[in-house]
């Protein structure tokens, strides 16, 4: 392969590369949206809208009804059993975890705050891998890592001492906190038998796999109140969404447009679930919460960089 035309300036897209950049933007979108409709779904503590439990178990009754219908169109087989364990710990982190403590926490926060914690969901990721892989990391990597993690912190103080409640961290900060462990998690899960399933196979059979857990929920969890309509279509978009189809323009934009270049895209993510909560939510833009979530983008931007190995003597 001819690496002189990857590396040099004058280097232009080729429309594969470019329609993958684009699905990468989409998907990323379609995550960033995953806060505000998940705020919601739910409601807050003033007006509560669907339960998080109702919520986490129905859109994964979604996402499962749509991933059987596609698993069986494409005539796919069942994962051998090595692979069970993997997509159990998808299946635990992604479909189960990361929903329902985001939804608890965004009960109690805004999308925006929300939005500065997962900021570090691909640095968490990474970390996490290094762990479950036994990969070793820079010492830069982790000084990023630390730094972001420095910052959020920070951010949650200074938001608690403005309201009026002291330099004290919200209970709601440490569900973000295990719903960004959960993600990571369910994340390293999928990746270990992506290469063995291919990437949209694997978020169906997680999908499918927990449909058992997610009808029962879903079934004794089911609103006894009326709910608004808006809190449906959000519920909609989650499963449908944010749980399912997302995955599928996230990964073949990876597949088109080189993993490198358009998991930058990923750096949107936190400036548009902010910005979307504007319209959707009616939450103000707060200049404190853009800057911290500039400084935490920034820690990831160079912590994913810094998390590259380190070549081999003699290559580039």
């Amino acid at each position: 392969m001819n690496t002189t035309s990857l590396t040099s300036p004058s280097h232009s897209l080729t429309p594969q590369e470019r329609k993958g950049m684009w699905l990468g933007v989409l998907g990323v979108t379609v995550f960033a949206l995953t806060l505000p409709m998940t705020r919601m779904a739910t409601g807050d503590q003033s007006d509560p809208q669907l339960s998080p439990w109702f919520v986490t178990w129905a859109r994964g009754v979604i996402a499962g009804a749509l991933s059987l219908v596609y698993l069986t169109a494409t005539r796919s087989r069942l994962p051998a059993a090595e692979h069970r364990g993997a997509l159990l710990l998808s299946l635990a982190g992604n479909a189960i975890g990361f929903p329902l403590l985001l939804g608890w926490a965004l009960r109690h926060i805004s999308a925006g705050h929300a939005a500065v914690f997962t900021a570090l969901l691909p640095l968490a990721t990474a970390a996490v891998a290094a762990w479950l892989m036994h990969q070793r990391a820079r010492m830069a990597f982790w000084v990023y890592s630390a730094s972001g993690s420095v910052l959020v912190v920070v951010f949650s103080l200074l938001r608690s001492h403005q309201a009026g409640q002291g330099f004290t961290l919200e209970w709601a900060d440490l569900l973000l906190v295990g719903a960004v462990i959960s993600a990571s998690l369910g994340y390293v899960g999928g990746a270990k038998v992506t290469p063995a399933l291919g990437a949209e196979r694997t978020i169906s059979w997680v999908c499918v796999m927990a449909l058992p857990a997610t009808l029962t929920g879903t079934w004794l969890t089911w609103p006894a109140a009326p709910v608004a309509t808006s809190a449906w279509l959000a519920l909609l978009y989650v499963g449908a969404f944010s749980m399912w189809a997302g995955f599928f323009a996230w990964f073949r934009g990876l597949a088109l447009g080189g993993a490198l270049r358009v998991s930058q895209t990923q750096l949107l993510q936190p400036f548009i679930s902010i910005l979307a909560a504007v319209p959707l939510l009616g939450e103000p833009l707060s200049l404190t919460t853009l800057i911290f979530a500039l400084a935490v983008v920034a820690t990831v931007f160079l912590g994913r960089r810094a998390a590259a190995p380190v070549a081999a003597k003699g290559q580039r």
